[in-house]
């Protein structure tokens, strides 16, 4: 089982294709996601991500790392600064507590470049018993 206090991280870097085609699948086609000329008339100057594409991108991280996560309980999240397309992400999960059939993550996505955060929160999942 996942001990608490454990940390993953990883660097991941959003393209302009990422955003692109998360538009297309979960149709939020807002132009501050995918045309480059509309955003550059905005005060983000450049396309930002969904925030839903950066947590997708996390669950992923979460679900390499963590084999005794199950189903997801609940979920808080925030999204104070915004991602931009190209731009380097360190996505960041650290285990609170992991007892009682559950696992409780602090998570976090950060830019690399000025460390402002882009998603902040904290996420539980129900503990998988592998021994099936």
């Amino acid at each position: 089982m996942t001990a608490a206090g454990t940390v993953i991280s990883e660097i991941h870097a959003p393209a302009q294709t990422d955003f692109d085609r998360f538009a297309r699948i979960s149709g939020d086609d807002n132009p501050i996601h995918v045309d480059p000329a509309f955003a550059a008339h905005t005060r983000f100057s450049r396309t930002v991500a969904h925030g839903m594409l950066l947590v997708s991108i996390l669950w992923g991280m979460l679900h390499r790392h963590l084999h005794d996560a199950g189903r997801q309980l609940s979920q808080s999240l925030m999204f104070p600064n915004p991602a931009y397309a190209g731009e380097a992400l360190r996505f960041t999960a650290t285990v609170e507590h992991a007892a009682q059939g559950r696992i409780a993550l602090a998570i976090r996505i950060a830019r690399v470049t000025d460390g402002a955060v882009t998603c902040e929160g904290r996420v539980e999942f129900a503990i998988r018993d592998n021994r099936r």
